[in-house]
């Protein structure tokens, strides 16, 4: 037989395999099923939350350089784009492949968000999202790496055994700084050096009552699955005036770099306050954060980026 015989037969094999439909159904459902995979990454990555991280990138970003040519570097998009999607496929990854019995007992896993489902696939989208995150030590100069070293730790032990900070109270809100190192890698990589230490702890505690104040909604849930948090042992009460003290802490932190960035923080104790004296359900106020914090993160990067090319030039 003929390289052009085999060729003719295998083809009336395939064209014999399509016409009884085997063929097609086959691919046709491994299409739909990495399609569903992919969905389900999606979801597990929280793109309601991608900015919790990428955000800090673009802050750190434009008060670390000194003109306008530093902005978009191959680092600078680099860093951007890891922190964009796979830092959070990463960090919720790990997070929802060591809750997934308590992801049980919440709600919040029936619509806004996904339920570990123990696939070969997301298991292996979560380690090359380590390997990449890893793989930011190559492009940023020394001083970055503990800001990338302390994420790559805390964003696996805050879910992760044997620390699992998630479930001791206090530790789970203050290693919520994790959402800080982002931006001050990314400010450390431009700048050459390290932030202000006033404006990393002012970060850090809005980050403690940001994390606090999202675990009220999951007070329940939480102590039914036996979990204990901060906002679990504080109640729901005691949580709010904990969260009023981080965010007028890190407003006054803040003012001590600059009054107006102060200012600025101001706006999420006088937030919190309110929601505890309103009629709205938590769970709904939780919901509006992503909004909140994405305008107070573009004046944020806006008022950086105006430090080294002011506005009047812009209308000018």
């Amino acid at each position: 037989m003929t390289g052009f015989d085999a060729a003719d037969d295998e083809a009336g094999d395939d064209a014999d395999r399509a016409g009884d439909g085997t063929s097609l159904d086959r691919a046709g459902n491994g299409a739909a099923d990495l399609a569903d995979h992919l969905r389900y990454l999606l979801v597990l990555s929280r793109p309601r939350f991608w900015l919790y991280l990428a955000g800090p990138v673009a802050v750190g970003v434009t008060y670390g350089i000194d003109g306008v040519a530093g902005l978009f570097t191959p680092t600078t998009v680099a860093l951007a784009g890891y922190f964009l999607v796979p830092a959070n496929v990463y960090l919720y990854g790990v997070n929802d492949l060591f809750d997934a019995d308590v992801d049980e007992h919440n709600p919040k896993k029936d619509d806004r968000e996904a339920r570990w489902r123990g696939n070969r696939l997301a298991l292996a989208a979560v380690v090359v999202s380590a390997v990449l995150g890893a793989g930011t030590f190559a492009i940023t100069p020394r001083v970055a790496w503990p800001f990338l070293a302390g994420f790559l730790v805390l964003a696996a032990g805050y879910s992760a055994p044997p620390l699992r900070f998630k479930t001791t109270p206090f530790a789970d809100s203050v290693s919520n700084g994790l959402y800080v190192l982002p931006g001050a890698a990314a400010y450390a990589t431009v700048a050459g050096a390290a932030p202000p230490t006033a404006a990393l702890a002012g970060a850090w505690l809005w980050t403690m009552g940001m994390h606090t104040f999202s675990a009220i909604p999951d007070i329940e849930p939480d102590r039914e699955a036996g979990i204990r948090t901060t906002a679990t042992l504080l109640g729901e009460s005691r949580t709010y005036a904990y969260c009023l003290g981080c965010w007028a802490a890190a407003a006054l932190s803040f003012t001590a770099v600059d009054a107006r960035i102060g200012a600025l923080l101001g706006v999420y104790p006088v937030f919190v306050a309110w929601v505890s004296v309103s009629a709205v359900p938590v769970d709904r106020a939780y919901w509006w954060f992503p909004a909140l914090n994405t305008a107070v993160g573009t004046l944020l990067a806006m008022g950086g980026l105006w430090r080294v090319y002011p506005v009047w030039e812009v209308l000018g």
